[in-house]
């Protein structure tokens, strides 16, 4: 592709760019990252905050999810996979502190043992080698603490810091002439002619492919390019523990429970991080704004929208008692140190801390339904990434690529 030579900040000089991403989280920024590999390809990534990972990449478990609990065959079950092990060597490459530490799945009551076959049967068709089944005296060899009737070892697991993943994306874009605009929230779009019109806080951007990684705002960016995105964003907060410095040997790596197939969520569960902490949770209570981190955050616009929408309330009918349950773990101390105390006996109501929160960007579809995959939708030069929750962060290159793929594949006719 013929293109005017650019200027020193990336762009030409009538401020036209071949790409613009939409959201500088995880997922943009490794979109852009594949992006630049074609040297030929002017990017630029429009970031609504004034810094990065302020949102759903900075405010995650910050684990490397293995690949277990996908139906095989998904886009979750084939990006996280390869996505892992793209991490796994991009965090060594770049000198990001990491773990390969494993993780245990536990059956703590009967009625959980068919499910824990099915998740084993998964992560053996998802690939997963290092996965062993134990029995309930080998749990206590990996975790000491930790009681069940049975569990998984799942080895591919690991820990890292995704805002140092993020930073290190965001560099890699930058050297290779990518441009990363903070401050750059979009107010408007438009066609014109072979171009499309972003209108951004820091000016206006005109270019030929426009790629919507906004996360917890990407159906309203869809909207706003006049594309039907056939769900609505409704935020789930999860909120989280930690275990108080003496107590942190509780736990020496990562405990779940077997997560409940009707709820896209994994439970309550304890993660040692990175930097040595041990969090217990979350929960996943709605919240009242899609930047909701305290509960006192209300923002009347998300609240309307989301009571405005038919999915939302079928979503109500549908997960009303598990939606209950949540609450009650929210409110009450003692229900969460119950819920914990299932995998770990010993952990006691003395033991915990109030730590921070996140909020999950959950796609709603119009029957109410929690939708499990990723999801993109496509239109005339756009693409839309609607559904992006957990495990995307881990899946964030394999996504990335993919992505980039098909835009390349657009931009060049094909």
């Amino acid at each position: 592709m013929t293109r005017p030579p650019k200027s020193a900040s990336g762009t030409d000089d009538a401020g036209r760019f071949d790409v613009a991403i939409v959201g500088g989280g995880l997922v943009g920024m490794a979109t852009a990252m594949a992006l630049v590999a074609d040297a030929d390809r002017a990017v630029v990534v429009l970031e609504a905050e004034d810094g990065l990972a302020r949102h759903q990449s900075g405010h995650n478990s910050g684990v490397i999810h293995s690949g277990l609990y996908y139906r095989p065959g998904s886009q979750k079950a084939v990006l996280c996979t390869a996505g892992r092990d793209a991490l796994y060597t991009f965090a060594a490459e770049h000198g990001i502190p990491h773990e390969r530490c494993g993780k245990l799945v536990v059956a703590t009551s009967a009625d959980e043992l068919a499910r824990l076959d099915e998740l084993e049967r998964r992560g053996r068709a998802n690939g997963l080698a290092a996965l062993r089944r134990l029995g309930a005296d080998e749990i206590r060899s990996h975790e000491p603490h930790a009681q069940g009737l049975a569990a998984l070892l799942v080895g591919d697991t690991g820990i890292i810091d995704y805002a140092r993943v993020l930073d290190a994306y965001a560099d890699v874009v930058r050297s290779r002439g990518g441009v990363v605009r903070t401050g750059a929230r979009v107010r408007g779009l438009r066609q014109d002619g072979d171009r499309i019109v972003v209108e951004t806080g820091t000016g206006i951007v005109r270019v030929q492919h426009l790629v919507n990684c906004a996360g917890l705002h990407s159906d309203r960016i869809a909207r706003l390019a006049g594309v039907d995105p056939g769900v609505d964003i409704v935020p789930f907060r999860g909120e989280y523990w930690v275990l108080a410095d003496a107590r942190r040997g509780l736990v020496r790596n990562l405990v779940y429970p077997v997560p409940d197939p009707a709820f896209p969520f994994l439970g309550v569960h304890f993660t040692r991080r990175i930097d040595g902490r041990v969090e217990a949770g979350p929960n996943a209570i709605l919240a009242f704004a899609r930047e909701g981190y305290r509960r006192s955050t209300v923002s009347a616009r998300d609240l309307l929208a989301m009571v405005a929408s038919r999915g939302f309330w079928r979503m109500v009918r549908r997960h009303w008692r598990a939606g209950v349950g949540e609450i009650h773990r929210a409110v009450s101390t003692a229900a969460s140190v119950d819920a914990l105390r299932r995998l770990v006996p010993d952990v006691r109501a003395a033991d915990l801390v109030r730590a921070g929160a996140g909020v999950r960007a959950q796609a709603v579809d119009r029957s109410g339904v929690l939708v499990d995959d990723f999801r993109i939708v496509e239109a005339a030069r756009m693409t839309h990434v609607v559904n992006a929750p957990s495990p995307a962060a881990t899946a964030s290159i394999a996504i990335g690529r993919t992505i980039a793929r098909r835009v390349v594949g657009r931009l060049d006719g094909g």
